[in-house]
């Protein structure tokens, strides 16, 4: 399983879009499975910042992303 240190929203919309890619999904697709909608998932890839953390939640386990956090 690979490791993704997320600093900040952008890099986090980055993963997510580099993850809908690699699995061949459009925006659309995502939003329909993960019960969104199109506009959000297009925000959140672009590291909105202010992205309700429930609705991240929901595209994450569509792509199969796990969040995991880890004290320094």
């Amino acid at each position: 399983m690979k490791t993704t240190p997320i600093e900040d929203a952008k890099q986090l919309g980055e993963l997510i879009r580099s993850r809908r890619h690699e699995l061949g999904l459009t925006q659309t697709e995502v939003a329909e499975v993960a019960d969104t909608n199109l506009r959000f998932v297009s925000e959140l890839e672009r590291g909105k910042p202010t992205a309700r953390l429930e609705n991240v939640m929901r595209v994450m386990a569509t792509l199969g992303i796990q969040l995991e956090a880890r004290v320094r």
